[in-house]
């Protein structure tokens, strides 16, 4: 599975960043996590508003930072995409 987290470096991107990660480990998920900080490739996904959550390329969110359970629910179902 792949997951971009969209942003600036703000702290909420910041804060996204962490729980992914941190869901990744504790659900014992096969991903790779990457921070995009370049303006142009954040505006080809169309996200207005970060940070955004971007999982197999599929934007999940935008402009907010969902509660670790709301992150659990979309990576399970991102893995079994798979």
């Amino acid at each position: 599975m792949n997951i971009k987290v969209l942003g600036s470096g703000c702290a909420k991107c910041d804060k996204l960043e962490r729980l992914v990660r941190e869901v990744v480990e504790e659900e014992g998920l096969a991903a790779q996590v990457e921070k995009v900080t370049d303006p142009m490739e954040i505006m080809s996904y169309g996200v207005t508003f970060t940070p955004a959550l971007v999982v197999n390329e599929k934007v999940l969110c935008s402009g907010i930072v969902p509660d670790k359970g709301k992150l659990k629910e979309w990576l399970r179902k991102g893995s079994e995409v798979q």
